[in-house]
């Protein structure tokens, strides 16, 4: 919370300010609480590392690293390697993808390149070319030999092979 002197001087003494309200539009959020914004008009290249949670709105190309989720609005434009806890992507990426829980891809997302999570979601109208390794140690570099190979475009799963689901 930011404490301004003059909000503090406005109010009649002895009267407690209201409480801070909570944005609820906010979709992820790991143990503190900080997300890092890389802004619309913002283009970044090389490394991008967070402690915490990152909502990418411009472009990056290079590698994103993050100790909790990653955000792609539908306005980002990304070119990298993603590793995350969770990610979710709403814009264009191209790249490849390695996450610890949960991969979502939204509608009007497109994703080229391959992912690795023990979850993904695609939702209808997102465009995934590439890959997808579901892996119970997602972050830990083990695989399991349940694989799927998918390029969609939000459509219900058809099995292709026992061990391939066409997404």
């Amino acid at each position: 919370m930011i404490w301004r002197r003059e909000d503090a001087e406005a109010e009649p003494p002895g009267e407690v300010p209201p409480p801070p309200r909570e944005r609820k539009d906010r979709q992820m959020a790991d143990n503190n609480g900080e997300v890092t914004i890389v802004g619309a008009g913002a283009r970044l290249e090389d490394n991008v590392v967070s402690a915490g949670s990152l909502r990418i709105d411009g472009q990056v190309k290079g590698q994103i690293n993050a100790d909790g989720d990653v955000t792609l609005s539908p306005q980002s434009q990304v070119e990298a390697d993603i590793r995350a806890q969770n990610v979710s992507i709403a814009g264009k990426f191209h790249g490849n993808i390695v996450v610890k829980d949960k991969a979502h891809l939204a509608r009007g997302g497109r994703i080229d390149g391959n992912i690795t999570s023990k979850t993904l979601v695609v939702e209808e109208g997102g465009v995934f070319h590439g890959q997808s390794i579901m892996d119970a140690g997602a972050g830990s570099g083990s695989r399991l030999s349940g694989q799927a190979a998918s390029s969609s475009t939000g459509a219900a799963p058809e099995t292709k092979e026992p061990d391939q689901v066409k997404v």
